[in-house]
């Protein structure tokens, strides 16, 4: 059992069940055994590999996506270049290499770093060198001026509720205890105004999640871009509105059980993009794509081409397999989904206007 596992149970011996959001929460973040505090999870040696670890070529295709978008906008100077839950840097790191030939890109831009964890921060900072860096620890930290944001995998890791349908309104998921362990159960059905509009589209039994945390962010990004120009590219797992039980954890790259081990698994659900667009007006949302089939427009084939004319051996055998976990709908390229968000009076970033 966990440190966290007996700090939880005790706080709900003392106060009764806490929803699921409270739970991920404290297992993601608590600053002395959440699992963001602790540890590095990030590739092979941690607990899952993001798609800025697998291949390079993945931000530098998205990079060169969120320069033509503030080259189409006039070059704003200076502009935001940010990244929430920024991992290790990687991703960063591949688009600022893949932006240096753009004129007056890097000059303008001005780098914002969204990352609460200080281990996570020495590791990010690290990655991108001597390169002028500034770390926040919100997007409510970011200033008024043009956005050119990526998020990769970063909604996905904000704590959920979960609601199962009834008759009668709808049942919370929530953490309990039972038989001196954590356990899962449901409170008594009740009307819940946020999930009004689901009352049309599921039926009694179905299972719907909520990011409440989500909402404010999108609706940060989607101020300032509407009020200042810019594009926010979002990436993750998940769909056009939720519909099922999809929280989960994972540790050491195999799922496993999300109560057994808290502060130690990394846990997830996955992301309604409906819900991200709404909250961003008034800016406008893009329709969602796959990420494999993004990719593809914005050139990755052609990019892993000219890689691969360099490699042989062991060497280009692992770049056409990266190729095909980031790009083949068998694997990340159909799991993943991808939404831009841009000023409601200009088209969506190249890939998104197809």
């Amino acid at each position: 059992m966990t440190e966290l596992a007996q700090i939880l149970m005790r706080r709900i011996a003392a106060a009764g069940p806490m929803t699921l959001a409270d739970y991920m929460a404290e297992c993601l973040l608590h600053p002395d055994h959440g699992y963001y505090a602790t540890r590095d999870p990030f590739g092979a040696g941690g607990d899952f590999t993001t798609a800025p670890e697998i291949s390079q070529m993945f931000g530098e295709v998205m990079g060169l996506c969120l320069a033509q978008a503030w080259v189409d906008q006039g070059s704003p100077a200076p502009f935001t270049l940010a990244e929430p839950g920024p991992g290790r840097g990687t991703l960063m790191a591949d688009v600022l290499r893949a932006t240096r030939a753009v004129p007056g890109f890097h000059a303008a831009a001005q780098v914002v770093l969204i990352e609460a964890s200080p281990t996570l921060r020495g590791l990010q900072r690290r990655t991108l060198g001597d390169h002028p860096v500034r770390w926040a620890d919100s997007i409510e930290a970011l200033p008024e001026a043009p956005l050119f944001l990526i998020a990769n995998e970063f909604f996905d890791a904000l704590p959920i509720r979960q609601f199962t349908r009834h008759a009668q309104g709808w049942a919370e998921t929530v953490v309990g205890l039972a038989e001196g362990r954590l356990m899962l159960g449901r409170t008594p059905p009740a009307p819940i105004a946020a999930l009004e509009h689901r009352l049309a589209d599921t039926h009694p039994g179905e299972i719907v999640e909520l990011c409440p945390a989500a909402l404010p962010i999108m609706a940060r990004i989607g101020g300032l871009i509407a009020r200042h120009g810019g594009a926010a590219l979002i990436v993750d797992y998940g769909g056009w509105q939720s519909r099922g039980d999809t929280f989960q954890a994972v540790q050491d790259h195999r799922p496993t059980d999300p109560l057994a081990a808290p502060g130690a698994a990394d846990l997830t659900a996955h992301v309604d993009f409906a819900a991200l667009a709404r909250a961003a007006a008034p800016a406008r949302a893009s329709a969602m794509i796959e990420q494999g089939a993004l990719l593809r427009r914005l050139g990755i084939d052609q990019r892993a081409a000219r890689l691969a004319a360099a490699l042989s051996g062991d060497a280009l055998t692992s770049h056409r397999a990266a190729h095909r976990r980031l790009t083949d709908r068998a694997e990340m390229g159909s799991l993943f989904k991808a939404l831009a968000i841009h000023p409601p009076h200009l088209p969506p970033p190249p890939g998104f206007d197809a």
